[in-house]
């Protein structure tokens, strides 16, 4: 059994060094690889194939509201990207430059883009000529390159993947309908398809994204604490339509500035579901999300019949719509048993000699261990059930972590004290002046994650200042 134990005892346990405990877990799991790029990581068939799951889902629900897929360049001209003030001095400290075409170099730079919007505004100018070209709803899946200073693997590397709308409408209510709609995905998807819980708002003026009027967050907790911006949706109004001359001829013959939007969402979540669901025996992952669900361990799988039944079990579920394998392998079952808890896969079916002529399997539930003998003809239905109740279940656990840490402060001394020894949400009023904003970065390193969209009031006045409060701010370190 030592042996069998290796796997798990190489991961840090997350109480002792949450830090070191998420790299084990990427790195057991066999999730990434380092490159020779350094901040740049390898996705490995498991970690892409977590990826591709996300992938396909948001698609399917951004193509039910309408959107459409299309692919720009990578590289931008600098003198395009220098079109829009703001954005380009938000973006300019993480830019990577091509200087040379081969032996030659270029008349001009070209970054690799960090970001889409001045190459959709650039399209769009020539594509859109009158209201009957609108609404424009555009998304695309690529990679992006931000020169960070500080990595670690999903959350923040030099290169990403990623998905980033762009859409162009004829009004501004339109424009704000689809930001909103945008969020309201990300965030049901996040709770239905990967049990993460989320708090949806607004960013202050201080934290929004270079250009826009106004940026829409959800934000989720991990389980040290600290908060996970997990996609943004924001409202460009006609800013970048005005820098780029995006007009349109309405109806009325006038010429008019579309109202534009951006939203996003990147492997990060892959990093939120470690940090949210993930245990000292590795990750742990809800059934929806899961590239397999169900791990089938043949116990003495040399002797006669064990493996044909085990591929037959196997049939089975895979025609009832599971996602499964086979651990044939001739390791352990106990070695089995680490490697199937390490990658989290929901479920594993333990059958050996004595289940088979009992007609019984028993089923392993990964994140509360539960063990329940069923009969194998019966497998399909009860695993499906089990499923169902583990991806409601990581929900409201996810739900409960999140509320137990979540804290109100009314004054600024509380507010501090909270911020250093109860690591979560703190809920706070504020004034709105970027001031007290700075001020509490400064003093706590912590940061406004949103204004939520369900207010409370909490006090009021601002708990730095004591000035007339204006809205309630979620406020947080994060990563």
């Amino acid at each position: 059994m030592a042996e069998e134990k290796k796997l798990v005892e190489a991961i840090t346990s997350m109480d002792v060094d949450f830090a070191q405990w998420y790299t084990d877990v990427v790195k057991k799991a066999e999730l990434m690889g380092y490159s020779s790029v350094k901040g740049c990581m390898i996705f490995k068939p498991a970690g892409y194939a977590i990826w591709e799951n996300i992938q396909k889902e948001l698609d399917r629900r951004f193509k039910e509201t309408g959107v459409e897929n299309v692919y720009m360049p990578m590289f931008i001209p600098e003198s395009l990207l220098e079109r829009e003030k703001d954005h380009v001095e938000g973006f300019a400290p993480e830019v990577a430059w091509v200087t040379y075409g081969g032996l030659n170099p270029l008349q001009e730079r070209l970054c690799v883009r960090p970001t889409s919007e001045t190459l959709f505004c650039d399209f769009y100018k020539d594509e859109i000529q009158s209201y009957r070209d609108l609404p424009k709803v555009y998304n695309q899946w690529c990679s992006v390159v931000r020169w960070e200073k500080e990595t670690r693997p999903f959350l923040r590397s030099r290169e990403f993947l990623w998905q980033e709308g762009h859409t162009a409408h004829a009004t501004a209510e339109e424009a704000e309908a689809r930001t909103q709609q945008m969020l309201n995905v990300y965030a049901d998807f996040c709770e239905q398809v990967l049990a993460i819980p989320v708090v949806k708002g607004r960013k202050t003026d201080k934290e929004k994204f270079a250009g826009a009027e106004a940026t829409y967050t959800i934000e989720a907790l991990m389980h040290d604490g600290k908060a996970l911006q997990s996609g943004t949706s924001h409202n460009f109004g006609d800013g970048f339509a005005k820098a780029f001359g995006i007009q349109y001829t309405d109806k009325d013959n006038k010429l008019k500035y579309v109202h534009q939007t951006s939203w996003g969402m990147t492997t990060r979540l892959i990093g939120a579901l470690i940090m949210v669901h993930g245990d000292d025996s590795g990750l742990v992952l809800p059934p929806k999300i899961a590239p397999v669900q169900v791990d089938v361990i043949p116990i003495m799988q040399n002797k006669d019949g064990v493996l044909n039944k085990a591929y037959e079990v196997k049939e089975a579920l895979v025609k009832a719509g599971l996602r499964v394998k086979v651990d044939d392998t001739d390791k352990k079952p106990g070695w089995k048993f680490s490697e199937q808890e390490m990658r989290g896969i929901p479920v594993r079916v333990e059958m050996g000699p004595r289940d088979i002529e009992a007609g019984q399997a028993i089923i392993v539930r990964r994140d509360t261990r539960e063990k329940t003998t069923v009969a194998i003809e019966s497998l399909a239905e009860e695993i499906k059930n089990i499923l169902d109740k583990m991806q409601t279940e990581m929900l409201e656990r996810a739900r409960t972590h999140r509320e137990a840490h979540t804290y109100v402060a009314t004054n600024y001394d509380e507010f501090k004290d909270v911020v250093a020894n109860k690591p979560g949400f703190v809920k706070a009023m504020w004034c709105g002046d970027q001031a007290c904003e700075d001020k509490i970065k400064e003093e706590t390193t912590a940061t406004s994650r949103c204004m939520p969209f369900e207010q409370e009031h909490l006090s009021d006045v601002c708990v730095c200042c004591g000035r007339p409060a204006k809205k309630m701010v979620y406020w947080g370190k994060a990563y």
